[in-house]
């Protein structure tokens, strides 16, 4: 059974069966709007749409569109379940470091020219 929250249905993003990865559960407008951006799907079924990513894309891909879309779906206040063999990056193993920004170059003077005052 499906957990209920003030939200509404939990959206579940799973790898099937077939090694597809789907989605279930209550899917509003603006959450379709939302898978449709990370890639997925809505293919017409006996009983509503079938929402999956294509197929053939390797998992890597499949991995890194359905984090974004589980994300993106948090971040718009959906209850979200994710299994976790399609993070990019299980838990447990180390994420690369993100690369180190330059310093901003706000509130300081061309080279050439001296500073206002």
């Amino acid at each position: 059974m499906t957990p209920m929250t003030p939200y509404g249905e939990t959206i579940r993003i799973t790898r099937g069966r077939g090694g597809e990865v789907e989605v279930t559960g209550a899917i509003d407008a603006f959450a379709r709007d939302i898978l449709l951006r990370a890639g997925f799907l809505f293919l017409p079924a006996l009983r509503g749409h079938w929402i999956r990513l294509p197929f053939d894309l390797g998992q890597g891909w499949e991995n890194e569109h359905a984090t974004w879309a589980a994300d993106m779906l948090t971040a718009a206040r959906y209850p979200v379940h994710l299994d976790p063999g399609l993070r990019p990056h299980p838990p447990g193993q180390e994420t690369p470091a993100a690369p180190a920004r330059p310093p901003a170059m706000t509130a300081q003077a061309p080279p050439s020219r001296p500073p206002r005052r």
